[in-house]
């Protein structure tokens, strides 16, 4: 019946062309079960109710999106080496008699079969795997695991719209190509290759260019502040640079190998270089595709991975102890030397507390400190109040700092030292910057001949905060902050603020420790006159640091198996296309006496030539994104930059060895096809 015809056709070009619509079909079943899976896991009731849960909800929405996005764009540019290969098909099909509108009904079955395949296939499998990737998340966040099942109606409606959207938008697409396309056209659409093309000098040293400001972006930025919006600028250029430098970049490199007489001239790369000349602008457009897709691979698993991997040493820089606390509204006069008497009595409750619980404070410590933020040039700092806001500050401002000064008579006591200093003397501490200067002066306050100092445990909010610090140890803090008062009072605000940071051990085991912190905060509540702005406990926010790294990793490592996805398919349709574009050419010399050896020697000379390319600017663009990536990380409390390295070199290695693996599989591929033992 007439009926059926459409559907048989349909599912005819689907099988005969099983060579190229599996792996795309296989590809599309990834997306869904990915898609799926981080839309379960914003929606995970049980993932929620953890810690830190509702935050990596947050985490796992901005990464569907992420992952719609390029979905839709990636199967876009992976339709189109299907539609190159089936024109020829319809083509014939119209000369044939068949009507564009027909041909029109044969794809609308065909992208109905392809889209109820990988939307029904994607569920099912998303679906399965939805509570082992659950059960992972769990483990890597260090939370009890929970066995309850759901499959959330919401998260497969919309996951199944969003690809049925997508599938519409391709199909339309297609209709669009077909429609300009005259029947001739259709069948000789694959004789068609590229102009010989000229390398266009201005283009690839405009990619010179967008990759040179990016590097130097990347290396100037110091401040970690700074470098948020600088990562994305640069991003920009990596991404526009390699585009510009490959695909002209390819075409000049081909030239100046057939200018290479003894190079070129040769059994083994004659016919290789010649058909590189001819798709090189491709080419050059799809090696960098698959550069900017190993690069983002690289940044995500390197960098998610030392954060996770990193847990302990970020909670122990942030929580020196096993409990913290941190007292504001600590008065000026307290401030002053011996005003710390005035304490002893919150250090009795808090050590009554831990007497009822069986244990005692051991290496406390136990400062003031006297707060300020001001923008810092060169030697001099400006606190005027309208430029030195830390809350209200724009993430392009550089040269904010936060500055923290400490009575001289508790740094002693604390690392059991005897400095001293005089009326105008200072000890400087910069636990993330760096000061070239002997002196350091606050305008409308003093200034301070500074000795830099290798060591001091700063509170744990300085850690945290995206604003670099510095700490300056003076014999008396009233009077080192009196002018800079002066100026605050004058605009009518507060620009100096006290506290008090008291944190010591418990001796305790894990599970003990945050019962005891509680308990600690509940005294401190209620004391009068006392406001404790923060007691946190080392082992809880581990618990919540887990939670938060180990969405991120998870995260990272999702998306990098769909690029891995998007790397594998790009790769492997361009073997396929280049295949049987250079069938014909090879099928010509061996006619007049090319051998099969020296067919495999060409192949692999082609291959080499351009499929490892790619690892080359992949690895420069993650060499220059290293410090960059090292101060973004800072922003998150993570400094280990040694880690960090580790962690890149060895993505660096496996993901090499990887492609490795793929280039020797569809090397295999185009081999067979040009060598014409498969059709």
């Amino acid at each position: 019946m007439k009926i059926f015809l459409y559907p048989r056709l349909a599912l005819d070009g689907i099988r005969k062309n099983a060579r190229l619509y599996l792996p795309y079909i296989m590809t599309c079943v990834g997306m869904v079960v990915m898609r799926y899976i981080i839309d379960f896991l914003s929606f995970s009731e049980s993932i929620r109710e953890i810690r830190g849960g509702d935050i990596i909800a947050s985490i796992m929405m901005l990464g569907a999106w992420v992952m719609t996005a390029f979905a839709c764009l990636f199967l876009f540019y992976t339709n189109s080496f299907l539609i190159r290969r089936r024109k020829k098909e319809f083509g014939l099909y119209n000369i044939l008699g068949m009507e564009k509108k027909n041909i029109a009904r044969v794809l609308f079955w065909e992208t109905a079969i392809t889209a109820a395949i990988s939307i029904g296939a994607g569920l099912f499998f998303g679906i399965l795997l939805s509570k082992l990737a659950e059960l992972g998340l769990r483990f890597v966040m260090k939370s009890e695991v929970s066995y309850d099942f759901s499959v959330p109606l919401g998260s497969v409606a919309k996951t199944a719209a969003i690809f049925l959207v997508i599938y519409l938008l391709i199909y339309l697409n297609t209709l669009r190509q077909l429609s300009f396309s005259q029947a001739v056209d259709l069948v000789k659409s694959e004789s068609y290759g590229e102009k010989p093309p000229k390398g266009n000098a201005f283009v690839g040293l405009l990619g010179l260019v967008m990759l040179a400001a990016a590097y130097a972006i990347a290396v100037i930025v110091e401040n970690p502040l700074s470098a948020i919006p600088a990562f994305f600028i640069a991003v920009l250029l990596v991404i526009g640079g390699t585009y510009l430098l490959m695909i002209a970049g390819s075409v000049i490199f081909c030239r100046m190998l057939q200018k290479n007489r003894r190079f070129y001239y040769t059994p083994k790369h004659f016919v290789s270089v010649s058909s590189m000349v001819y798709r090189m602008k491709r080419n050059g457009a799809g090696l960098a595709s698959i550069c900017i897709l190993a690069t983002m691979v690289l940044v995500m698993v390197s960098s998610t991975t030392s954060l996770y991997f990193g847990v302990n040493d970020t909670i122990n820089g942030r929580y020196p102890r096993e409990i913290d606390c941190i007292f504001d509204g600590v008065s000026e006069e307290t401030m002053a030397p011996g005003g710390s008497a005035l304490l002893q009595g919150v250090r009795d409750e808090i050590a009554g507390v831990l007497k009822e619980n069986s244990c005692e404070a051991g290496d406390i410590i136990d400062y003031r400190y006297a707060y300020t933020a001001g923008m810092l040039d060169g030697d001099r700092v400006n606190v005027d109040p309208a430029s030195a806001d830390p809350l209200g500050m724009s993430l392009s401002i550089s040269g904010l700092y936060e500055f923290f000064f400490v009575p001289l008579e508790e740094y002693n006591a604390i690392m059991g030292a005897r400095e001293e200093l005089s009326d105008g003397e200072a000890l400087m501490y910069l636990p993330r910057a760096e000061y070239p200067y002997d002196t350091i002066s606050f305008e409308h306050g003093r200034e301070f001949a500074v000795k830099k100092i290798d060591w001091f445990t700063p509170p744990g909010v300085s850690t945290m905060s995206i604003v670099p610090s510095i700490f300056l140890i003076v014999p008396d803090v009233p009077s080192a902050v009196e002018g800079i008062c002066d100026i605050a009072n004058y605009y009518g605000g507060q620009m100096v603020d006290y506290h008090w940071f008291y944190a010591f051990d418990t001796g305790l085991d894990a599970k003990m420790q945050p019962d005891v912190r509680r308990a600690v905060n509940q005294k401190l509540k209620d004391l009068d006159g006392i406001s404790a702005s923060m007691v946190e406990g080392r082992e809880e926010e581990k618990i919540y640091a887990y939670s938060i790294n180990g969405g991120l990793f998870c995260l990272g490592i999702i998306l990098s198996i769909v690029f891995l996805f998007a790397t594998v398919l790009i790769i492997y349709y361009k073997q396929l296309s280049e295949g049987y574009e250079d069938r014909a050419r090879f099928g010509i010399m061996k006619k007049v006496g090319m051998t099969d050896r020296e067919i495999q020697r060409s192949v692999n000379s082609q291959l080499l030539t351009v499929f490892f390319l790619p690892l080359i600017p992949a690895g420069v663009h993650m060499l220059f994104a290293f410090p960059m990536i090292c101060r973004l990380l800072k922003l998150l409390n993570y400094g280990n930059a040694l880690v960090f390295a580790f962690a890149t070199a060895l993505s660096f290695l496996v993901f090499s060895a990887f492609y490795a693996a793929v280039y020797k599989i569809t090397s295999n591929a185009y081999v067979k096809i040009v060598s014409g033992t498969e059709g």
